[in-house]
C-alpha cells in the first residue's frame, strides 16, 4: 500500500541540465540571475543527503583548524531530513560529534507553561539524543525567565556565542514567507536575539508542526545579524509552497520584506532546493531567458503566455520581431514562423475550454478534455472538509448535476474541528427555545444541555471539545453540507460522510493516514465504479488534512489502477481556496458565467459556519466565497488576456495518471 503517491507527482519535466550543469561554464549562464549560491536536487532527500556531506566537510576543516566545531541549528520538517542523514552517517561509524557546540536557532517562549511547544526538545528528539555530542556542549535558550529577565537572558546567549568562537556553520530552513528562524518579514540585517511575537499564522503552523492544541504566542529568535555573523551558512526550502518566496530571496531585491533576501549579503551562503522549491528561479520556470531550451508542448506554452504578458499582446498578434526581442528566436527556428506557435498554442488552449465537464454526449470528442461516452457518467467528487466541493468546483459540480451525470459527493472528514463555540451555541440554544414547544425537554435533553453550556462557559485555549460537542460540531457541518448538494441538486443518496479515522483526534493534530482510512474510501470507490474522480490537488496545502485525504484515493486508485473498471475511469484533480493551477498546467478549464457564478456563491454560503466565525481562514482575511470568485475571475481574465473567449470565470483542473513506477 503506497500511501504517499500526491508527494511523487510531477507537473514538470525539467530536463537534468538546468538543475545539475555539467560544467562551470553552463552554470554561470544558468544562475546569472541568481545572487545566492544554489543548489538544486531532484528531490528533498537527495538535498539533504547533500547538506550532511558539506557540515560534515565544514566539520572536519573547522575540527583540523580550532580543534572544535560550532553550528547554529535551526527546528523544522525541512530540516529534519539532514537530520536523520547526519545520525545514519554517526551510527555508520562515519562522523563523531564530540568536537561539536551547537546553539539553537530559535525556540518558543514558554512563560512558565511547560506543555507548549518546545524546538529544542524536537531537535533532541531527532537529532542530538542519537549522536555523541557533550550535552555541555549543547546550548539554547531559558525559555521559562522571567519576562523582565529576557532582555539581558538574549544578550548573554549572545555572548556565549562569540565565547565559543563564533558560528561555524548555520543551518536553517526558509519560512513561508522568508523567514530565517523566528525573524519574520521585516527584521532588518542589524536585528540581534530577542524576543518575538508570533502571527496567528505561525501559531498554527506551530500547532501543526509539533503537534500541540496550545500554541505559544511568543518566541526566542537569534537576530539576522547574528545569523549573518556565521562564517557559513547552509539553508534549505522544500516544495512547491516555498517556491515563490524563494525566487524573490534568490532573484529579487535585498529587503527586510523578505529577510531570505539578506542572505545574499553574505560571501558563503548556500540555498539548498529540490526541484518544487526551485520554480521559481529563471532557470526552471523561464530557462529561454539563460539557456537554449529543451523545447516540449507544456514549455511553449509557458513561454507563449509569458510572452503575451511581457507584450501586452494576445496570442494571435505575437509577430517574430515579439519573438526574438524576448528570448525565444529559438521557437521561430523550429516552427518557421511565429505565427506558426501562435496557432498551435492558441488551439491548445482553446481544446482546454470545455462546458460539458462530463463530456458532451454525442458529440466529437476529439479535440475535448473529457471523452462523449459513456453517457451518463459514474461520477465521485471527493471533499476533504465538507465545503472543499463547492469552493472549489461549485459550478463544474452543478454542471455534471445539469447534464445528467450519476453525481456523488464524498466529504472525507467531518470538518468538526473548524466550528466555532459561537456557532454552535446558537444551535445549543435552539433547542432549548424549541424543546418545550416539541416535547423532548426531559432529564436527559436538560442534562446534556447543562453540560455544554458548562463546559463551553469554562472553556480554556487549547482545551479539546467533549466527544458531545464534536458530535453536534460535526451534524452541524454535514446539515452545511447536505443544504449544499440539495441546492446544486445532488440526490440525498449520493451525498457520503465517510469521517476518515485519521481526522478524528478531537484535537489540532491529526492521525496518520492507516489502511482503516483507505478502506471506507476503497468501499465507496468499489461500490460506485466511477468514471470520474474528483480529488482535491493542493499539493502544497497549507493545512495538511487535503493531502492526507488525497493520499487515501492516490491509494485506492492505486491498487485498482489495473481493475476493468478502473481503465475507463478518469481521475482529475481541482485546487482549493489557496491557489490555481499554472495555466500550462490546465487540462480542463470549465466556464462560469455571471449566474452560475452566483449560483456558486451561494452554494459556499450554505456553510454558515464557515464564514467569519471560521477559526482557519489563516492570513488571507477574505472569505473562502471571496477567494473562489477571485481566483475563479483571476483565470478567466487570464485567458481572455490571451486572445480566447472573455468568460466571467473558470474552474480549472489537471487530469492525474496512475503512477505506475515505484
Amino acid at each position: 500500500m503506497r500511501t504517499n503517491l500526491s508527494s511523487k507527482i510531477k507537473l514538470d519535466s525539467i530536463p537534468r541540465r538546468y538543475y545539475a550543469p555539467e560544467d562551470e561554464i553552463e552554470l554561470a549562464a544558468l544562475t546569472r540571475e541568481e545572487k545566492i549560491d544554489t543548489r538544486i536536487y531532484e528531490t528533498s532527500t537527495e538535498g539533504a543527503e547533500g547538506i550532511a556531506e558539506h557540515v560534515i566537510h565544514a566539520m572536519k576543516r573547522a575540527e583540523a583548524k580550532r580543534g572544535k566545531f560550532v553550528m547554529a541549528i535551526g527546528a523544522g520538517n525541512s530540516v529534519s531530513g539532514v537530520y536523520a542523514a547526519l545520525v545514519a552517517k554517526h551510527k555508520a561509524g562515519e562522523v563523531s560529534f564530540k568536537n561539536t557546540v551547537v546553539f539553537n536557532l530559535c525556540d518558543f517562549y514558554t512563560d512558565g507553561n511547560v506543555e507548549t511547544a518546545s524546538t529544542l526538545n524536537g531537535l533532541k528528539e531527532t537529532f542530538l539524543d542519537q549522536i555523541d555530542i557533550d550535552p555541555k556542549n549543547i546550548h539554547s535558550f531559558n525559555t521559562a525567565c522571567p519576562r523582565q529577565q529576557v532582555g539581558a537572558m538574549c544578550r548573554e546567549y549572545e555572548v556565549k556565542i562569540e565565547n565559543a568562537g563564533g558560528i561555524d556553520l548555520c543551518l536553517c530552513q526558509i519560512g513561508p514567507h522568508g523567514a530565517l528562524g523566528l525573524n519574520e518579514p521585516g527584521a532588518t540585517a542589524s536585528s540581534n536575539c530577542r524576543l518575538v511575537l508570533l502571527s496567528a499564522e505561525q501559531r498554527q503552523n506551530v500547532a501543526n508542526a509539533y503537534k500541540v492544541d496550545h500554541a505559544p504566542v511568543t518566541g526566542l529568535t537569534m537576530g539576522m545579524s547574528d545569523i549573518l555573523a556565521s562564517r557559513r551558512i547552509i539553508a534549505m526550502a522544500w516544495g512547491e509552497n516555498r517556491a515563490e518566496i524563494v525566487g524573490k530571496a534568490v532573484e529579487g531585491p535585498v529587503t527586510p520584506n523578505v529577510p531570505a533576501s539578506l542572505l545574499q549579503t553574505h560571501s558563503r551562503t548556500t540555498l539548498v532546493l529540490d526541484i518544487n522549491a526551485a520554480e521559481g528561479l529563471t532557470r526552471i520556470s523561464h530557462p529561454w531567458l539563460v539557456t537554449t531550451c529543451e523545447w516540449n508542448d507544456k514549455l511553449i506554452l509557458r513561454a507563449i503566455v509569458w510572452l503575451c504578458q511581457q507584450t501586452g499582446k494576445t496570442i494571435l498578434k505575437l509577430t517574430n520581431q515579439d519573438y526574438n526581442g524576448h528570448g525565444l528566436g529559438e521557437l521561430l527556428a523550429i516552427f518557421g514562423s511565429g505565427y506558426n506557435v501562435n496557432i498551435k498554442v492558441f488551439n491548445e488552449l482553446q481544446h482546454t475550454i470545455t462546458g460539458w465537464p462530463g463530456g458532451k454526449p454525442n458529440a466529437d470528442d476529439t479535440y475535448r478534455p473529457e471523452r462523449a461516452t459513456p453517457y451518463p457518467k459514474r461520477v465521485i467528487v471527493f471533499s476533504p472538509h465538507p465545503d472543499d466541493d463547492v469552493i472549489s468546483m461549485g459550478g463544474t459540480l452543478k454542471r455534471l448535476v445539469d447534464q445528467g451525470h450519476d453525481v456523488h459527493v464524498a466529504y472525507e472528514t467531518s470538518g468538526n474541528i473548524a466550528v466555532g463555540d459561537e456557532d454552535m451555541m446558537r444551535y445549543i440554544m435552539l433547542n432549548d427555545y424549541i424543546a418545550p414547544l416539541f416535547g423532548f425537554d426531559n432529564e436527559n435533553f436538560k442534562q446534556k444541555s447543562k453540560e455544554i453550556n458548562e463546559f463551553v462557559a469554562n472553556k480554556q485555549n487549547g482545551d479539546m471539545d467533549s466527544e458531545d460537542i464534536r458530535t453536534i460540531k460535526t451534524m452541524i457541518r454535514q446539515a452545511e453540507a447536505r443544504t449544499a448538494c440539495k441546492w446544486v441538486g445532488v440526490k440525498p443518496e449520493n451525498v457520503h460522510f465517510l469521517r476518515l479515522p485519521f481526522y478524528e483526534t478531537g484535537a489540532i493534530k491529526k492521525g496518520d493516514l492507516t489502511e482503516k482510512d483507505i478502506e471506507i474510501v476503497r468501499e465507496l470507490i468499489e461500490s460506485v465504479k466511477p468514471h470520474q474522480i474528483f480529488v482535491a490537488g493542493d499539493l502544497a496545502d497549507p493545512h495538511g488534512t487535503h493531502r492526507v485525504c488525497t493520499d487515501a484515493v492516490f491509494a485506492v486508485i492505486d491498487e485498482c489502477k489495473d481493475d476493468e473498471w478502473m481503465k475507463d475511469c478518469r481521475i482529475w484533480m481541482y485546487r482549493g481556496a489557496w491557489a490555481e493551477w499554472e495555466i500550462d498546467h490546465i487540462e480542463m478549464a470549465v466556464p462560469i458565467s455571471p449566474e452560475e457564478l452566483r449560483f456558486k456563491r451561494n452554494s459556499i454560503l450554505k456553510h454558515q459556519s464557515q464564514m467569519e466565525n471560521a477559526p482557519f481562514l489563516g492570513d488571507d482575511d477574505r472569505l473562502f466565497w471571496q477567494r473562489a470568485e477571485e481566483r475563479n475571475r483571476a483565470t478567466a481574465q487570464l485567458y481572455g488576456s490571451l486572445g480566447l473567449a472573455d468568460y466571467e470565470a473558470m474552474e480549472a483542473f489537471v487530469q492525474y495518471h496512475p503512477i505506475r513506477e515505484e
